[in-house]
This record gives structure tokens, C-alpha cells and sequence, in this order.
């Protein structure tokens, strides 16, 4: 049984962006399928909002990113860690926004395991967000974006873009 001031506790700790965010899903597909739809820019795009992605995968490299039209660049990311095709690390910072682009970088982590089956474990880290809170706020985004990737692969689908 839980205390009333123990449930207010939860929903204040949930309601605020903490400064490591790790998310965990399984697809039902081989971890090589989902590896490569997490790095090839053109499977990238279909569940990133139609990121177009411009990547040099070794570490020191870049990862840019675009709007959909190139309008805007909304990344220019460094490879910090690459071990295909289990691991990819690499620095982030928002640039579409100026608030976002003013703060310090954070890291993002993708880790691909193989799982029961032919299915595929796959978590992703988004940490060092300590001294940036409004993209610790902003990459809760990344709930949609997951659940696109799942769906896309699974699927071949897209979900309906969010507003």
C-alpha cells in the first residue's frame, strides 16, 4: 500500500525531465534489421519526423541533420563510440531552436541485443542532460519516435505525424 504523499511523489518525479532518460522496447525483427534502420539515413527518415541525415559513422565523425525540405538544421552531432552492430554513441544538440542550441551537449546511446526468437532488444540512453533542461524536457520526444521505429519496422507503416 502506498502513501498519499508517496503517490504525489511519483507524479512529481515523472512529470519532471530527469537528467538520464533510458528507454527499452523489443521488436519483432533480427537485430541486424533494426541496426540498420537506426543507421541508415534513409530508413532514418521514415520514423524521425523525415529527417534527412547526412552521417559519417567512425568515431570523431558527424552525424547532420536536416528538416525534411533542408530547411532548418536541426543536428551536428559527433560519433563518440561505434560497434556495429551492437552499439552507437554520439553527442547532441538540438540546433533548430536557439534555447536548445545555447545549452550544453548530451549524449545519446543506441544498444541493439538480440532477444527471444528473432526479435531484438533495443535500449536507448539519452544522458549528460544535467545542464540542459530544456532539451531533457524536449527529447521526451523520444517515446513517438520509438514507437515509430517499432512500427515501421514491424509494419512498414509510419504512425500519423504528431502535432
Amino acid at each position: 500500500m502506498t502513501s498519499d504523499s508517496t503517490v504525489e511523489n511519483l507524479r512529481a518525479s515523472s512529470a519532471q525531465p530527469t537528467t538520464t532518460q533510458i528507454y527499452v522496447l523489443y521488436i519483432n525483427a533480427n537485430a541486424l534489421t533494426v541496426w540498420q534502420a537506426i543507421t541508415q539515413p534513409e530508413q532514418v527518415g521514415r520514423f524521425f519526423h523525415g529527417m534527412q541525415l547526412e552521417a559519417s559513422y567512425e568515431v570523431g565523425g558527424h552525424l547532420r541533420s536536416w528538416a525534411p525540405d533542408r530547411s532548418v538544421q536541426w543536428g551536428d552531432n559527433t560519433v563518440l563510440e561505434w560497434d556495429p552492430p551492437r552499439r552507437m554513441v554520439y553527442s547532441w544538440r538540438s540546433l533548430y531552436d536557439p534555447a536548445l542550441a545555447a545549452e550544453a551537449e548530451s549524449r545519446v546511446t543506441w544498444e541493439v541485443e538480440p532477444a527471444a526468437g528473432d526479435s531484438t532488444k533495443l535500449t536507448l540512453i539519452h544522458d549528460r542532460l544535467e545542464h540542459s533542461p530544456k532539451t531533457a524536457a524536449s527529447v521526451q520526444g523520444w517515446s513517438w519516435i520509438l514507437s515509430n521505429l517499432k512500427t515501421v519496422i514491424e509494419t512498414g507503416q509510419a504512425l500519423p505525424p504528431i502535432v
